[in-house]
């Protein structure tokens, strides 16, 4: 009996400590998230998101009107980059600035929305914030591999690796899946525009009428045209899928070039060039003002 009352309190004392534990790291994450240098980089991963989405829409209005081939992609705007003077040196501020957001996101998926009341959706959020921190650690990686190969790297497009994937069934139907994500996440996208849900985010009362002139219908045409560009890039590895040819897969590169070829294609690319770059706009004044 006795045994049986010291093992007890000894369990109960184990998850006291246990719990403890829990508490301090929850809390630790909690003071890294908000702290100064975290959110500086994180703001420098907002406008380097900005700086790369502003030279994409650069190069596919160039494209449009035939001045260069270049790739339409994260890829290409790094290369735009990379040759201008002190390049490398941004590049790695981008990374820092990449890492920076990632991690904050991350640390927002392990801490949750504190204002958030609703149990669902703050555990969507915190799922949402999670892709979103593994998302721009890979950016930082791909950055990372980008310098340190010189500019190389690959086209960045999903045909190579869409045909990895689908050398047996269990991976068209893999490929399907992540095709009909991405259709989904512009679909999201189009929404958040359409219904300027991105105003959320924003701490709109510390905007001057300039920022609020420029920041808001920026974002609105911005998300709008950037999920139809990932919407119409996840048709297209679904179709992959369907039809078993890797070759159909295209990302943002291909999926502007594939407009650039429909009819009225030099005006439909042209529409999406000024779309993304207002997104990048859009994403320097998020930069400022994101609530953090």
């Amino acid at each position: 009996m006795t045994v049986a009352v010291q093992t007890g309190g000894r369990l109960r004392q184990a998850a006291r400590g246990g719990g403890q534990a829990t508490n301090e790291a929850r809390d630790a994450a909690h003071s890294a998230r908000h702290s100064r240098l975290l959110d500086l980089t994180a703001r420098v991963g907002l406008a380097g998101r900005g700086l790369v989405y502003v030279l994409i829409g650069v190069l596919a209005g160039q494209v449009a009107f035939g001045l260069s081939n270049a790739q339409t992609n994260r890829a290409g705007a790094l290369g735009e980059i990379k040759d201008k003077p002190f390049g490398s040196v941004v590049l790695v501020v981008l990374v820092i600035g990449f890492l920076g957001y990632g991690l904050w996101r991350l640390l927002d998926a392990a801490v949750g929305e504190q204002g958030e009341s609703d149990a669902k959706k703050r555990t969507v959020r915190r799922l949402v914030s999670a892709g979103r921190g593994v998302v721009y650690v890979a950016i930082a990686g791909s950055t990372i591999s980008f310098l340190v190969s010189g500019g190389g790297g690959g086209s960045g497009e999903p045909a190579p690796w869409t045909a990895r994937v689908m050398r047996n069934d269990a991976g068209r139907v893999l490929v399907g899946l992540v095709g009909l994500v991405v259709v989904g996440i512009g679909i999201g996208m189009i929404v958040r525009g359409a219904k300027r849900k991105f105003e959320e985010k924003l701490r709109t009362g510390e905007m001057g009428s300039f920022a609020r002139k420029i920041a808001k219908p920026a974002g609105m045409v911005g998300y709008v045209v950037r999920g139809a560009v990932f919407g119409l890039a996840g048709v297209f590895v679904t179709k992959a899928a369907i039809e078993f040819d890797p070759k159909e897969a295209k990302g943002l590169d291909g999926t502007l070039k594939t407009l650039a070829g429909q009819a009225y294609g030099q005006w439909l690319l042209t529409l999406c060039a000024v779309g993304l770059a207002l997104f990048g706009v859009y994403s320097f004044f998020e930069a400022r003002y994101h609530k953090l």
